[in-house]
């Protein structure tokens, strides 16, 4: 009996990804926007084979050339070819965005949830918790954890993902107060399922589905954010070619050298872009409205 139970769940979620993916295959823009992900990524894995030379390669005679043959978007102050740093950039800045919202919603999902089930005295402490986190604006929150931490690639993603909990938490704690009285956790109950079960097993599975939303355009606004912290200095730092740090070491050669910062703000623009339209298309996708 219990493996039939196992088995109608899995051919149940089987069912709901290929509906979700059916539906996102009819949305073109969505698809537009998963193609340029899926290539930027693909570009950014396979930078070392791709890319015409290495990201500290420097070359002085070749500093400043503007696009040409032997180096598409051209090289910077230090003859570093631009195309080259970009695709290595790829691997840290998209990495990034991508660890750092992974690690908020792991979080936000167990705090949304203890607070979301239980209610009562774990929901006061842990949303007055969160309130704290959240008076604090969250650029500031980012600068000062990184100012506390120092710069650096794992401790610009804990800035990034500590920044974010509090959202992801509170949106699975919504769901999970909407969830929490229907039939089917009180059958789960009645049958002496153990509360992590039903929260883990029943709820968030159910709930889950802003949260993926959330999490794709999440992605993008890290991104944003990373490059940001880099372009102050408490990022990624140089010599990484983390597309905000390109952009804070080319700052100071904007006229005369415009090109510096066109690719790069052109990479990061690009890669939001693609995340936005993907999280549009997936929350018409997941909206339960659409289903029928």
């Amino acid at each position: 009996m219990p493996e039939m139970i196992e088995k109608k769940k899995r051919a149940k979620k089987q069912s709901e990804f290929l509906r979700v993916m059916k539906q996102l295959s009819k949305n073109k823009i969505a698809m537009l926007g998963l193609i340029l992900l899926v290539l930027e990524c693909l570009l950014a894995a396979l930078a070392p084979y791709i890319a015409p030379y290495h990201y500290a390669e420097m070359d002085l005679t070749s500093a400043f050339s503007t696009p040409s043959a032997n180096h598409l978007f051209g090289c910077d102050d230090m003859g570093r070819d631009i195309f080259s740093r970009i695709l290595y950039g790829g691997r840290y800045s998209i990495s990034i965005g991508i660890i750092a919202v992974m690690i908020s919603v792991a979080f936000g999902m167990v705090i949304g949830a203890l607070a979301g089930y239980f209610g009562g005295k774990i929901d006061n402490i842990l949303m007055r918790i969160l309130d704290v986190i959240q008076a604090i604006p969250g650029m500031l929150l980012m600068i000062v954890i990184s100012a506390v931490l120092g710069p650096g690639f794992f401790n610009t993603i804990i800035a990034l993902s500590v920044s974010s909990i509090s959202g992801m938490a509170r949106m699975l704690r919504a769901q999970m107060m909407k969830e929490r009285d229907n039939e089917y956790v009180e059958a789960a109950l009645s049958i002496n399922c153990s509360k992590g079960r039903i929260i883990f097993s029943h709820l968030i599975p159910n709930c889950i589905s802003p949260l993926i939303v959330q999490a794709t355009m999440g992605v993008a606004q890290t991104i944003t954010m990373a490059a940001g912290l880099s372009f102050i200095g408490l990022g990624v730092q140089p010599p990484l070619p983390e597309w905000g740090a390109m952009l804070s070491s080319a700052r100071q050669f904007i006229r005369q050298s415009p090109h510096l910062v066109i690719f790069p703000g052109l990479a990061i623009a690009v890669t939001v872009l693609a995340l936005n339209l993907l999280g549009d298309g997936l929350r018409d996708a997941l909206d339960p409205k659409l289903k029928n």
